[in-house]
């Protein structure tokens, strides 16, 4: 359902973001949002999740307008929520409300995405299951997320946090965005090309989004690291993991020329 803002002749003027980091969850969003944030002609929220067209898309418009409120003149303003990848209304709530919006996404690799988002999820009490058993409770789980996702305020707590391989399957998510934003709208990039090159990103990430160079200061912020938990992962689950993800990996260098 489009919605749209409340705008009388008193009413401020409105802004909404510019752009959006889309995703994937623990593929370097919170490094994307410390980083941009240092610019001058950005403006993010304090809150690096705003969630609207995932969590709070009942709240309306207006609600998400609210925390653009201290956008200064020729700044630019975005929301980096990296469940908006995976979200399945997400693509059309966007173009609905934000159809020049710039479109971000990071994605690392899959099994190492996979297994940083399974012990994020321990470390934060989320999954009591051991990690076999977390990835084979998985599809159930999902069983039934789409339709209660449908809802403008659907939730779905599995869909979320409990998503390990689904988040990593990036060949089902991509389709969906570009048939609704113009490839110029869309800028694709490998997490780890942030950290090996992160002056070479910096300046296609400015490029993108209209910025005024700035020079790379030489220091990337890095957030939400691990504690070394995937050196613990057995060989054969990580095989298996890989297996489980060959389309995936199979798909990504085909169609986008992006390898692991």
């Amino acid at each position: 359902m489009d919605r749209a803002l409340s705008i009388s002749p008193a009413t401020p003027r409105i802004r909404l973001p510019d752009f959006l980091g889309l995703g994937v969850q623990k593929g370097g969003t919170t490094t994307l949002y410390r980083l941009l944030a240092d610019h001058p002609e950005v403006f993010l929220p304090e809150q690096k999740e705003v969630h609207y067209f995932s969590l709070h898309y009942a709240e309306g418009p207006d609600w998400y307008a609210a925390h653009y409120d201290a956008v200064a003149p020729g700044q630019h303003c975005g929301d980096i929520t990296p469940y908006y990848l995976f979200h399945p209304e997400a693509p059309a709530r966007i173009k609905a409300l934000l159809p020049a919006a710039r479109l971000m996404v990071l994605l690392r690799d899959p099994v190492q995405r996979t297994l940083s988002q399974l012990f994020h999820s321990r470390r934060l009490g989320l999954e009591p299951l051991d990690l076999e058993a977390a990835i084979a409770a998985e599809p159930q789980r999902l069983v039934g997320a789409e339709a209660v996702l449908a809802r403008p305020d659907g939730r779905h707590g599995s869909h979320q946090e409990h998503s390990y391989l689904s988040r990593s399957r990036y060949e089902q998510q991509l389709p969906g965005w570009q048939a609704l934003f113009p490839p110029q709208q869309l800028l694709i990039l490998r997490s780890e090309d942030l950290f090996k090159d992160p002056a070479g990103v910096w300046e296609r990430l400015q490029s993108f989004l209209g910025l005024t160079p700035m020079a790379w200061a030489g220091e990337l912020p890095r957030a939400n690291a691990g504690s070394g938990e995937q050196a613990t992962v057995p060989p054969q689950l990580r095989a298996w993991l890989r297996e489980q993800l060959a389309p995936t990996y199979r798909a990504m260098e085909e169609g986008y020329g992006i390898g692991w």
